[in-house]
């Protein structure tokens, strides 16, 4: 039993080819193309004006250097957001619960966040990693104490996504197991038990959208130290 309820992270296969990278290609699908028309549709209506509210709300932080990265920034969060909230679907996979593809989401851009401060201002850049007015004697162990810090934020974020999303499914699958064992023994309390399972699935939408805001949030934050 307690294997079965770790199948569902593990990564799915056909003839010995993993999936992984079409459970994550598939989002792109879902979104409609711009169409080259006055009057557009609805969902495509609803798609403009989404992303204009997720520009609008990641670039706030950012000064004009750092709307250079908008597309990124907005892409992976719609990406994310979108992977997310597919793997509470029945019989899907997230591939966001595998600790390999969110850090593989945020090793490289918060090296470039870091490379691109080291190349437009070095001091300052460096200048973080000790505080101002520090005692002399405390200066190596603050230095030792910061680098640490910038090294680990990487680690974080993707610890971060994956966490609260494992916990999330694994929750859900406990509540709709006791559900279902509960249902011919105590259907009084099975149907509790449903009522549970609905608000925590309710309760996952919003940390699927969640997660992947501060994800891409703490990104942007990072991009504005280093600019």
């Amino acid at each position: 039993m307690n294997l079965n309820f770790f199948d569902q992270f593990s990564s799915p296969s056909l003839l010995g080819i993993p999936l992984v990278l079409l459970a994550m290609t598939f989002p792109a699908l879902l979104v409609p193309s711009p169409e080259n028309r006055w009057v557009t549709s609805r969902l495509s209506t609803l798609q403009l004006w989404l992303f204009n509210l997720i520009t609008k709300q990641l670039m706030t932080p950012l000064n004009k250097k750092g709307h250079k990265w908008a597309l990124i920034l907005t892409s992976l969060m719609i990406f994310l957001m979108t992977i997310n909230l597919l793997g509470l679907l029945p019989y899907t996979f997230t591939p966001t619960t595998q600790l390999s593809v969110s850090l593989a989401l945020a090793f490289p851009l918060w090296l470039a966040t870091l490379l691109t401060g080291l190349r437009n201002q070095p001091s300052i850049s460096l200048g973080h990693l000790l505080p101002e007015g520090t005692p002399t004697p405390l200066i190596p162990a603050l230095i030792l104490i910061e680098t640490i810090s910038l090294l680990i934020r990487p680690l974080a974020l993707g610890v971060r996504l994956t966490a609260n999303l494992t916990a999330g499914h694994l929750l859900i699958q406990l509540i709709s197991t006791a559900t279902m064992t509960l249902a011919s023994s105590m259907p009084t309390i099975s149907l509790l038990t449903l009522l549970v399972l609905l608000l925590l699935t309710l309760l996952e939408v919003a940390v699927a959208m969640i997660q992947a805001y501060v994800f891409v949030l703490l990104l942007s934050l990072y991009l504005q130290e280093n600019i």
